[in-house]
Protein backbone atom coordinates (compact mmCIF):
# COMPACT_ATOMS: atom_id res chain seq x y z
CA UNK A 1 0.00 0.00 0.00
CA UNK A 2 1.37 3.50 -0.91
CA UNK A 3 2.12 6.08 1.91
CA UNK A 4 1.12 9.83 1.69
CA UNK A 5 2.95 10.87 4.69
CA UNK A 6 6.37 11.95 5.88
CA UNK A 7 7.30 12.68 9.32
CA UNK A 8 9.61 14.65 11.64
CA UNK A 9 9.73 13.02 15.05
CA UNK A 10 11.40 15.34 17.47
CA UNK A 11 13.20 13.22 19.72
CA UNK A 12 14.82 15.22 22.43
CA UNK A 13 16.73 13.48 25.39
CA UNK A 14 17.42 9.73 25.58
CA UNK A 15 15.82 9.79 29.00
CA UNK A 16 12.17 9.92 26.70
CA UNK A 17 12.96 6.19 26.80
CA UNK A 18 12.57 5.99 30.58
CA UNK A 19 10.67 9.11 31.89
CA UNK A 20 7.72 8.61 31.48
CA UNK A 21 6.44 12.80 32.59
CA UNK A 22 7.91 13.41 28.91
CA UNK A 23 4.66 14.36 27.32
CA UNK A 24 6.21 13.43 23.93
CA UNK A 25 5.91 9.97 25.33
CA UNK A 26 2.70 10.10 25.33
CA UNK A 27 2.30 10.98 22.18
CA UNK A 28 4.34 8.79 20.59
CA UNK A 29 3.07 5.54 22.49
CA UNK A 30 -0.44 6.76 21.12
CA UNK A 31 1.06 6.56 17.81
CA UNK A 32 -1.06 3.83 15.54
CA UNK A 33 -3.84 5.16 17.54
CA UNK A 34 -4.25 8.90 16.84
CA UNK A 35 -1.28 9.12 14.23
CA UNK A 36 -1.09 7.52 11.50
CA UNK A 37 -3.03 3.40 11.74
CA UNK A 38 -1.65 1.91 8.74
CA UNK A 39 1.13 -0.39 9.02
CA UNK A 40 3.89 0.70 6.50
CA UNK A 41 6.15 -2.55 4.44
CA UNK A 42 9.27 -0.76 6.15
CA UNK A 43 10.60 2.42 8.13
CA UNK A 44 13.34 4.62 6.69
CA UNK A 45 14.58 6.85 9.12
CA UNK A 46 17.03 9.40 8.78
CA UNK A 47 18.34 10.29 12.57
CA UNK A 48 20.38 13.03 13.49
CA UNK A 49 22.94 10.90 15.06
CA UNK A 50 24.44 9.56 12.18
CA UNK A 51 26.87 11.47 10.77
CA UNK A 52 29.15 10.55 7.53
CA UNK A 53 31.29 12.52 4.23
CA UNK A 54 28.35 10.86 1.80
CA UNK A 55 25.43 9.58 2.52
CA UNK A 56 25.03 6.32 3.84
CA UNK A 57 22.46 3.46 4.24
CA UNK A 58 22.54 0.26 6.72
CA UNK A 59 21.83 -3.01 5.48
CA UNK A 60 21.54 -5.42 8.43
CA UNK A 61 20.78 -9.25 7.54
CA UNK A 62 18.69 -10.26 11.11
CA UNK A 63 18.09 -7.87 13.94
CA UNK A 64 19.73 -4.58 14.25
CA UNK A 65 21.90 -4.03 17.09
CA UNK A 66 20.76 -1.03 19.51
CA UNK A 67 23.31 1.39 19.72
CA UNK A 68 23.35 3.13 23.33
CA UNK A 69 25.14 6.61 21.52
CA UNK A 70 25.00 8.34 25.43
CA UNK A 71 27.01 8.27 28.19
CA UNK A 72 26.35 8.76 31.91
CA UNK A 73 22.66 7.77 31.91
CA UNK A 74 20.35 5.06 34.03
CA UNK A 75 21.64 1.80 33.62
CA UNK A 76 18.03 1.10 32.45
CA UNK A 77 18.39 2.56 29.38
CA UNK A 78 21.57 0.28 28.60
CA UNK A 79 19.37 -2.43 29.13
CA UNK A 80 16.68 -1.70 26.28
CA UNK A 81 16.63 -3.77 23.17
CA UNK A 82 14.81 -2.62 19.57
CA UNK A 83 15.75 -5.95 17.79
CA UNK A 84 13.63 -4.65 14.34
CA UNK A 85 14.90 -6.44 11.04
CA UNK A 86 16.80 -5.08 8.40
CA UNK A 87 15.46 -4.55 5.11
CA UNK A 88 18.81 -5.04 2.76
CA UNK A 89 16.79 -4.88 -0.74
CA UNK A 90 15.59 -1.11 1.14
CA UNK A 91 19.13 -0.42 0.95
CA UNK A 92 19.50 -1.16 -2.24
CA UNK A 93 16.81 0.63 -3.58
CA UNK A 94 18.15 3.95 -1.11
CA UNK A 95 21.43 3.44 -2.95
CA UNK A 96 19.88 3.33 -6.43
CA UNK A 97 17.37 6.39 -5.86
CA UNK A 98 20.26 8.54 -4.33
CA UNK A 99 22.66 7.63 -7.42
CA UNK A 100 19.74 8.23 -9.88
CA UNK A 101 19.44 12.00 -8.39
CA UNK A 102 23.11 12.79 -8.86
CA UNK A 103 24.32 12.01 -5.74
CA UNK A 104 28.17 10.78 -6.65
CA UNK A 105 28.74 8.11 -4.24
CA UNK A 106 26.37 6.46 -1.68
CA UNK A 107 27.74 3.87 0.88
CA UNK A 108 26.18 0.46 2.10
CA UNK A 109 26.67 -0.30 5.92
CA UNK A 110 26.24 -3.67 6.34
CA UNK A 111 27.43 -3.41 10.22
CA UNK A 112 25.44 -0.46 12.13
CA UNK A 113 22.69 -0.91 14.24
CA UNK A 114 20.01 2.07 15.13
CA UNK A 115 21.34 4.82 17.26
CA UNK A 116 19.51 6.04 19.89
CA UNK A 117 17.57 8.43 17.57
CA UNK A 118 16.38 6.14 15.38
CA UNK A 119 14.86 2.95 18.29
CA UNK A 120 14.20 5.58 21.19
CA UNK A 121 10.71 7.22 19.27
CA UNK A 122 10.53 3.51 16.99
CA UNK A 123 10.02 1.93 19.75
CA UNK A 124 7.09 3.45 21.12
CA UNK A 125 6.20 4.13 18.07
CA UNK A 126 6.36 0.41 16.53
CA UNK A 127 6.89 -1.29 19.73
CA UNK A 128 6.71 -5.04 18.89
CA UNK A 129 9.92 -4.06 16.56
CA UNK A 130 8.00 -6.51 13.44
CA UNK A 131 8.47 -4.03 10.59
CA UNK A 132 11.64 -3.82 8.56
CA UNK A 133 14.06 -0.35 9.27
CA UNK A 134 16.63 1.36 7.24
CA UNK A 135 18.43 4.41 8.76
CA UNK A 136 20.48 7.00 6.80
CA UNK A 137 23.04 9.01 7.58
CA UNK A 138 23.18 12.93 7.41
CA UNK A 139 26.31 15.26 5.75
CA UNK A 140 26.96 17.86 8.43
CA UNK A 141 29.00 19.80 5.78
CA UNK A 142 26.56 19.96 3.62
CA UNK A 143 23.58 22.31 3.70
CA UNK A 144 19.61 22.38 4.29
CA UNK A 145 19.00 22.24 0.18
CA UNK A 146 21.11 19.09 -0.44
CA UNK A 147 19.22 17.38 2.63
CA UNK A 148 15.86 18.40 1.19
CA UNK A 149 17.13 17.24 -2.40
CA UNK A 150 17.77 14.31 -1.16
CA UNK A 151 14.52 13.64 0.05
CA UNK A 152 13.05 14.24 -2.89
CA UNK A 153 15.13 11.65 -4.33
CA UNK A 154 13.66 9.17 -2.24
CA UNK A 155 10.21 10.22 -2.71
CA UNK A 156 9.04 7.26 -5.02
CA UNK A 157 9.77 5.45 -1.69
CA UNK A 158 6.00 6.42 -0.63
CA UNK A 159 5.22 4.48 -3.55
CA UNK A 160 6.07 1.35 -2.63
CA UNK A 161 5.09 1.93 0.93
CA UNK A 162 7.67 2.90 2.80
CA UNK A 163 7.51 5.54 5.54
CA UNK A 164 9.94 8.18 5.60
CA UNK A 165 10.77 9.52 9.10
CA UNK A 166 13.05 12.42 9.69
CA UNK A 167 14.28 12.13 13.68
CA UNK A 168 15.76 14.84 15.40
CA UNK A 169 14.86 18.49 17.56
CA UNK A 170 13.08 20.99 16.53
CA UNK A 171 15.70 23.12 18.22
CA UNK A 172 18.69 22.03 20.23
CA UNK A 173 21.19 23.79 21.79
CA UNK A 174 23.18 21.53 24.14
CA UNK A 175 24.83 23.86 25.73
CA UNK A 176 22.14 25.96 26.49
CA UNK A 177 20.36 22.93 28.23
CA UNK A 178 23.38 22.37 30.22
CA UNK A 179 23.09 26.29 31.56
CA UNK A 180 19.20 26.02 32.33
CA UNK A 181 19.70 22.84 33.62
CA UNK A 182 22.69 24.08 35.73
CA UNK A 183 20.85 27.54 37.17
CA UNK A 184 18.01 24.97 38.06
CA UNK A 185 15.67 26.24 35.80
CA UNK A 186 12.69 23.98 34.02
CA UNK A 187 9.73 26.42 33.78
CA UNK A 188 8.99 29.08 31.40
CA UNK A 189 10.27 28.96 27.44
CA UNK A 190 13.32 31.23 26.67
CA UNK A 191 12.69 33.81 24.09
CA UNK A 192 14.99 32.28 21.74
CA UNK A 193 13.83 28.95 21.26
CA UNK A 194 9.93 30.39 21.00
CA UNK A 195 10.73 32.50 18.67
CA UNK A 196 12.49 29.82 16.50
CA UNK A 197 10.07 27.31 17.39
CA UNK A 198 7.02 29.49 16.22
CA UNK A 199 8.89 30.46 13.19
CA UNK A 200 9.43 26.98 12.18
CA UNK A 201 5.69 25.85 12.72
CA UNK A 202 4.58 29.00 10.26
CA UNK A 203 6.98 28.43 7.89
CA UNK A 204 5.63 24.77 7.43
CA UNK A 205 2.08 25.15 7.79
CA UNK A 206 2.18 28.18 5.12
CA UNK A 207 4.07 25.83 3.00
CA UNK A 208 7.25 28.04 2.82
CA UNK A 209 9.83 24.95 2.20
CA UNK A 210 11.97 27.36 0.47
CA UNK A 211 12.28 29.53 3.44
CA UNK A 212 13.47 26.34 5.54
CA UNK A 213 15.73 25.42 3.59
CA UNK A 214 17.26 28.83 3.72
CA UNK A 215 16.82 28.99 7.82
CA UNK A 216 20.24 30.15 8.80
CA UNK A 217 19.24 33.36 6.29
CA UNK A 218 15.47 33.68 7.32
CA UNK A 219 15.01 31.93 11.06
CA UNK A 220 15.38 34.12 14.05
CA UNK A 221 17.59 32.98 15.95
CA UNK A 222 18.83 30.25 13.98
CA UNK A 223 22.31 29.73 14.99
CA UNK A 224 20.66 29.60 18.68
CA UNK A 225 18.16 27.09 18.39
CA UNK A 226 21.29 25.13 15.74
CA UNK A 227 24.27 25.69 16.48
CA UNK A 228 25.06 22.59 14.58
CA UNK A 229 22.40 21.40 12.28
CA UNK A 230 22.35 17.56 13.15
CA UNK A 231 19.44 17.01 14.36
CA UNK A 232 17.61 19.52 11.93
CA UNK A 233 18.38 18.46 8.59
CA UNK A 234 16.53 15.12 8.97
CA UNK A 235 13.36 17.77 8.81
CA UNK A 236 14.62 18.46 5.41
CA UNK A 237 14.67 15.24 4.30
CA UNK A 238 10.99 14.54 5.58
CA UNK A 239 9.85 18.00 3.58
CA UNK A 240 11.79 16.78 0.48
CA UNK A 241 10.38 13.27 0.40
CA UNK A 242 7.20 14.39 0.76
CA UNK A 243 7.02 16.97 -1.70
CA UNK A 244 6.72 21.01 -2.19
CA UNK A 245 2.68 20.83 -2.92
CA UNK A 246 2.33 18.46 0.91
CA UNK A 247 0.46 19.89 3.61
CA UNK A 248 2.40 19.80 7.38
CA UNK A 249 0.73 19.81 9.89
CA UNK A 250 1.39 19.95 13.65
CA UNK A 251 0.96 16.87 15.30
CA UNK A 252 2.45 17.07 19.12
CA UNK A 253 4.26 20.34 20.69
CA UNK A 254 5.81 20.19 24.54
CA UNK A 255 9.09 21.35 25.85
CA UNK A 256 11.66 20.46 28.33
CA UNK A 257 13.88 22.75 30.26
CA UNK A 258 12.54 25.49 28.44
CA UNK A 259 14.32 25.56 25.61
CA UNK A 260 14.03 22.23 24.30
CA UNK A 261 10.89 21.36 21.45
CA UNK A 262 9.53 18.41 20.79
CA UNK A 263 7.30 19.85 17.91
CA UNK A 264 6.46 16.91 15.60
CA UNK A 265 5.19 17.33 12.04
CA UNK A 266 3.37 15.38 9.63
CA UNK A 267 3.20 15.80 6.02
CA UNK A 268 0.76 14.70 3.42
CA UNK A 269 1.55 14.75 -0.34
CA UNK A 270 -1.85 15.10 -2.43
CA UNK A 271 -2.96 11.96 -3.83
CA UNK A 272 -1.99 10.90 -7.18
CA UNK A 273 -4.56 10.73 -10.22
Amino acid sequence: MAVQDTFYISHGSPTLSIDESIPARKFLQSWKQNVYPNKPNSILIISGHWETSVPTVNAISGRHDTIYDFYGFPKSMYQLKYPAPGPPPLAGRVKDLLTASGFPRVDVDAKRGLDHGAWVPLMFMYPEADIPVCQLSIQTDRDATYHYNMGKALAPLKDEGVLVVGSGSATHNLRALREIRGGGGRGSIVPWALEFDTWLKDALLEGRYEDVNQYEEKAPHAKMAHPWPDHFYPLHVATGAAGSDAKAKLIHGSWDLGALSYASYQFTSPPTS
